[in-house]
C-alpha cells in the first residue's frame, strides 16, 4: 500500500496570507463551510467540504466559516466551528472544536460556531469590501446581509460598514487555477488509482454482463485504494455511450457493442478524470476502430497545442479540424472542410467541447477566456482533453453500420515550462494497446 498523501498547513497558511494580500487591508474575506444535505428522512448524503474552504483550511467539519481579517492585530485567520460535545461525537465521529481546530490547521484563533452572530458584526465594522460568494447559500446570504445591517443600524454612533460587496472568486479561482507541487502529487495519485479501476473494468468485461457490474468493479478499485467516485460514474454500452451524461449504468452489455466509461477516483479532495471506450468482446470491428483512430487523431492533434502560451481554445480547434476532416473521409458529412467547420455540421457528432480545468473540482474554477479571447496556457495549469464521436442510433442519414457508436477518450494534463505532462498516461488508449490489455486478461 502507498504511502497516504496530504497537503501541508504551511501551504494553506501561505494560500490565506496570498489571498489577505490580493484582498487588500481594508477588506474581509467570509467562507462558509459547505452545507450537510438531506437524503431522505434523517439520512445525509456524504459529507464533503467545499472546494475552496478544502483549499484554504483542509478542516473537514461541517458548520464552520472561515473569516479572513488582513491585517487584524489581534489575528487574520479565524474559524468558527462546532465545539467539542461527546454525545454526538458518539453519533458522528470526533470534532475537533475550536482549540483542536487551532493546534490542528494553524488558525490565529477559533470559536464556538454559535458566538459568530456577537463576533463577525464586530469584526465586518471598519472594513471597506466583503468578498463572499453570494448566491450560493441563501440561508447564509440572509445572515450575511443581517450582520452588515446591524453595523449600518450604528452609523449615528460612528460605527463603518463595509459599503462594496465582491465576488470572492475573482481572486480565489485565479489562485486555484494554478496547482502547486503537492496539488500535483495528489492529482497524481488519483490519475494512477484511476488508471488501476478503467484496467480492472477492461480485464473484467464480458458480454452478458450489466453495466452496474463494471461501475462496481471501478468504484471497488478506488475505495480499497482510500479514494472513491469523482464524480457519477458513466458507464455505458452500446448506443448508451451516445449519452453525453449517461448516469443509469443498469443496461446490458452485448457481445459486439463498445463501452464507454467516464469515470475518475478523488483523492483527498482532488479528481482524476478519464474516458476510454472499448469492446465488450475483447475486439473493435471495422467501423468501431475507424472512428476510435480518429478519436484518437483528434486528441493527439491536440495534445500538441498543451504548451505554454498557446490559446486554451487551440486544442478544441485542432480536435475539430481532425475530426471533420475524419468524418468527410468515411463519408459521414459531405462538403468542405472549412465549410463544415463554419456552420458547426460537425456538431451532429461532437456536441461538446474538448476539455475543462481540473482540480478540486472535476469541472474546476478558472476563466477561459480574458477580455473575450482564449487565455494563453501557463505551466501549472492542469485540464482535460477529450474528444469524442456519437452517432445516434436513430440517425437514418448514415449507413446501419455507424449507427449507435459513441466513443471518447480523455486523459488529464498539466501544462510544463516546456510542454506538457500527460498524468494519466499509463493507461491503455490506442485500439491496438487496447485489445493487447483486454486479450491478456
Amino acid at each position: 500500500m502507498q504511502k497516504p498523501l496530504s497537503i501541508p498547513n504551511k501551504n494553506h497558511v501561505r494560500r490565506r496570507r496570498q489571498l489577505m494580500r490580493m484582498a487588500g487591508e481594508d477588506a474581509i474575506l467570509v467562507l462558509p463551510a459547505a452545507a450537510e444535505r438531506i437524503r431522505s428522512r434523517d439520512t445525509h448524503y456524504p459529507y464533503r467540504q467545499d472546494s475552496d474552504l478544502q483549499y484554504l483550511t483542509g478542516f473537514p467539519e461541517p458548520e464552520a466559516v472561515l473569516v479572513l481579517v488582513p491585517g487584524r492585530r489581534h489575528g487574520e485567520a479565524l474559524l468558527f466551528c462546532r465545539e467539542r460535545d461527546p454525545e454526538r461525537e458518539g453519533w458522528d465521529g470526533p470534532r475537533h472544536g475550536p482549540e483542536g481546530a487551532v493546534e490542528a490547521f494553524d488558525f490565529d484563533d477559533a470559536y464556538p460556531i454559535g458566538d459568530l452572530d456577537d463576533i463577525l458584526p464586530g469584526l465586518l465594522e471598519g472594513r471597506t469590501r466583503v468578498y463572499y460568494h453570494f448566491g450560493r447559500d441563501q440561508e447564509f446570504d440572509l445572515k450575511l446581509i443581517g450582520w452588515v445591517n446591524r453595523v449600518r443600524a450604528q452609523v449615528r454612533h460612528g460605527a463603518q460598514p463595509p459599503h462594496e460587496f465582491l465576488e470572492l472568486g475573482h481572486l480565489l479561482d485565479e489562485m486555484r487555477l494554478f496547482k502547486d507541487r503537492d496539488e500535483l502529487r495528489l492529482m497524481q495519485r488519483a490519475a494512477d488509482i484511476s488508471v488501476r479501476a478503467h484496467e480492472a473494468a477492461m480485464r473484467a468485461v464480458r458480454p452478458g454482463m450489466h453495466e452496474y457490474q463494471l461501475q462496481a468493479e471501478l468504484e471497488r478499485v478506488f475505495r480499497s485504494h482510500d479514494a472513491e467516485p469523482a464524480y457519477g460514474s458513466i458507464v455505458g454500452a452500446g448506443a448508451n455511450a451516445c449519452v453525453l451524461h449517461y448516469v443509469a449504468n443498469k443496461g446490458p452489455i452485448c457481445d459486439g457493442d463498445l463501452v464507454l466509461i467516464d469515470a475518475g477516483a478523488e483523492y483527498r479532495g482532488y479528481a482524476a478524470d478519464i474516458t476510454r471506450t472499448f469492446p465488450a468482446n475483447g475486439r473493435f470491428t471495422k467501423e468501431q476502430r475507424l472512428l476510435h483512430d480518429l478519436v484518437g487523431d483528434a486528441q493527439a492533434a491536440a495534445l500538441a497545442q498543451a504548451r505554454p502560451g498557446v490559446p486554451y481554445e487551440a486544442g478544441h480547434e485542432a480536435a475539430v479540424e481532425t475530426l471533420t476532416e475524419g468524418l468527410l473521409r468515411l463519408g459521414l458529412l459531405k462538403g468542405s472542410l472549412r465549410k463544415n467547420i463554419a456552420d458547426g455540421s460537425y456538431k451532429r457528432y461532437y456536441r461538446h467541447k474538448t476539455g475543462h480545468w481540473i482540480g478540486l473540482d472535476v469541472h474546476d474554477v478558472g476563466e477561459y477566456r480574458i477580455d473575450g479571447e482564449s487565455r494563453l496556457l501557463e505551466p501549472g495549469m492542469v485540464f482535460t482533453i477529450e474528444p469524442g464521436l456519437y452517432v445516434s442510433p436513430d440517425d437514418t442519414h448514415v449507413a446501419a453500420k455507424w449507427r449507435g457508436i459513441g466513443i471518447r477518450t480523455e486523459d488529464d494534463v498539466l501544462v510544463t515550462k516546456d510542454g506538457h505532462k500527460v498524468l494519466t498516461d499509463g493507461l491503455a488508449r490506442s485500439a491496438d494497446e487496447i485489445e493487447a490489455l483486454m486479450e491478456a486478461r
